[in-house]
């Protein structure tokens, strides 16, 4: 579920929220109540990818090398092979 910052035109507060993308955008300020409210485009990084094995380096290379396998142990489409 996305994240969508919001801010009002009236008195400036920020709020921060978890919303379906097919939720309706907050109108209504929680914080001084007049319908000023607007979803504005945040900075914030939503996709962070984390751990071992996104990277074409993190699969090859570092095995020690299998019995008939004349590559090394490194995958074929590895920069890394030799």
């Amino acid at each position: 579920m996305p994240t969508y910052q919001y801010r009002c035109s009236s008195c400036g507060f920020e709020y921060e929220v978890f919303q379906r993308m097919s939720d309706d955008a907050l109108t209504t300020c929680t914080e001084c109540g007049k319908e000023t409210f607007e979803r504005v485009i945040s900075a914030s990084g939503g996709f962070v990818l984390k751990g071992s094995g996104f990277y074409g380096t993190d699969y090859c290379g570092s095995k020690s090398p299998s019995k008939g396998s004349e590559s090394g142990g490194a995958c074929s489409t590895c920069p890394h092979a030799k």
